[in-house]
């Protein structure tokens, strides 16, 4: 049994996936049938990507704090798991002194990629907050898009088995989320919570959903 250095440290850097490719459409092939990537589309809005880039200088304290704290926890495990690793080579090893080390190896591990996580936290709220602001957008962008180009049934495409791309409405449905939401609000309010959150709370009070934070006119 081998120990290597994980790569899960980095887990709490990474904060969304990689924005999905949008293939550009053509002429309807049935006029008034569409389908659309919802994550998609929001993944290559002009509001999500100038977010994206604007909040490594917001919270670059943040990265900095982050990428220093798995670097740290990093050094303080490399003499354990060599030491595993070369206990484990040994001709009669130790099973208890074994499981005794991969037992603190693996509890270093985790408070590390908690740490970071709390560290972090920020950095997902901001992300959660400009997300929500285009969510609440993405609706009437579609609307918008069906009407503009007189489609009349737009499909989600994950519940599509196939569709050619004459029917990718994407690039009409970010243009018209592009000029509805410009840009967003990067810094969420003092104890604003994403919306799940919001309604658990709600529930557990036995109230209505709060409503959403609104983004000021004024800032980030």
């Amino acid at each position: 049994m081998k120990i290597l250095l994980k790569s899960a440290l980095a887990a709490g850097l990474v904060l969304s996936a990689a924005p999905i490719a949008i293939a550009p459409a053509t002429a309807q092939v049935v006029k008034g049938i569409g389908w659309v990537s919802t994550e998609g589309v929001i993944a290559n809005s002009n509001a999500y990507r100038t977010a994206q880039q604007q909040r490594e200088t917001t919270y670059k304290a943040q990265y900095d704090a982050a990428k220093a704290k798995k670097a740290q926890v990093e050094a303080q495990l490399k003499p354990l798991v060599d030491k595993f690793n070369a206990d484990s080579q040994a001709a009669s090893p130790n099973v208890a002194s074994l499981q005794q080390q991969a037992a603190t190896i693996q509890q270093i591990e985790q408070n590390g990629q908690r740490d970071i996580q709390n560290i972090m936290q920020p950095v997902a709220l901001s992300n959660a907050y400009v997300e929500e602001q285009i969510y609440d957008k993405i609706d009437a962008a579609i609307k918008a898009a069906s009407t503009k180009n007189k489609v009349g049934l737009i499909l989600a495409q994950d519940s599509l088995v196939y569709a050619e791309d004459a029917y990718n409405m994407n690039q009409q449905v970010l243009a018209e989320l592009n000029t509805l939401l410009p840009s967003a609000q990067l810094v969420p309010p003092q104890g604003w919570l994403p919306r799940q959150l919001r309604e658990q709370q709600a529930a557990q009070q036995g109230a209505a959903p709060a409503a959403p934070a609104q983004p000021s006119p004024s800032g980030r």
